[in-house]
């Protein structure tokens, strides 16, 4: 059974903690089931403000898990205390499932990076996890995979058989090809390409590749806790990220205030 969700502009974000999020990811998996985590901050959610087919993938997922700090905050003044909902934050997650993976003997495969990252990704958690089953890496293109490649890589991970395939794209191209991948491929489809045929759960993790490669520094625990981590980022990578924060973050801010005052309703699927 899926986790109830609170409704953050139309977006359902999951009701977790940490250790509850890689519960449910191990019971779906122990039930044998498909399907697609995104870890959603305020970034993904201001993306899906103008791209309704964004928020279904999102709304579609089997979890949404609340990537920042404000989401949480969101779930506070929604009535939701911290002992069922905290930051579930994507580097933190893929630890904590490698971690309990060691017990359970999960298969991971990496899909994403640029060149060379989820190879060095692999040698760093392998010294972290000695126990850890790594079955593969793929860096894919700058574009879209071909139906061929596609089809390629089902072959690979119905050899190989993954649990968790990590996915390492940015946000929000990561989710488009999680749910295009798991709808053309996946158990629940109706055509006549090759069928994914073990349980897989596929996370879009995005810059959890570059920090646990160690390629990019994560910020103090101290600037996460405080909602903070964005100016921490600002500041690593001003070029590449002034847009995303200083535009969507004072959005996001004046959006969940109309929310939650009542003057801006935004609908949510009702969940299964």
């Amino acid at each position: 059974m899926k986790p109830p969700r609170i409704n953050v502009l139309g977006v359902g974000i999951s009701v977790l903690t940490l250790d509850s999020a890689v519960e449910s990811v191990l019971e779906n998996l122990a039930e044998g089931r498909q399907g697609y985590v995104t870890v959603t901050g305020v970034h993904g959610v201001s993306e899906c403000q103008n791209d309704t087919e964004l928020r279904e993938i999102h709304n579609q997922s089997m979890l949404s898990t609340p990537d920042g700090m404000p989401l949480t905050w969101m779930g506070r003044l929604q009535g939701i205390g911290p002992q069922q909902m905290n930051r579930v934050y994507g580097p933190d997650l893929m630890l904590k499932v490698f971690e309990r993976g060691e017990q359970k003997n999960l298969r991971h495969y990496f899909f994403g990076g640029n060149e060379g990252v989820a190879e060095l990704l692999k040698e760093k958690l392998r010294e972290r996890f000695p126990s850890a089953q790594i079955v593969g890496t793929h860096t894919p293109p700058f574009r879209p995979l071909t139906e061929g490649e596609e089809i390629e890589l089902v072959e690979e991970l119905n050899q190989q058989k993954p649990h968790c395939l990590w996915v390492g794209l940015s946000t929000p191209k990561q989710e488009r090809f999680m749910a295009g991948f798991l709808e053309r491929y996946g158990t629940q489809k109706n055509n006549e390409l090759p069928r994914l045929t073990a349980p897989l759960i596929m996370f879009g993790v995005g810059a959890a590749f570059d920090f646990h490669a160690g390629l990019v520094p994560q910020a103090p625990p101290w600037m996460q806790r405080a909602g903070l981590e964005w100016f921490y980022r600002l500041q690593k990578e001003p070029r590449r990220l002034w847009k995303r924060y200083l535009k969507n973050n004072p959005l996001f801010l004046a959006r969940a205030a109309l929310q939650l005052i009542g003057l801006r309703k935004y609908d949510l699927p009702s969940q299964e």
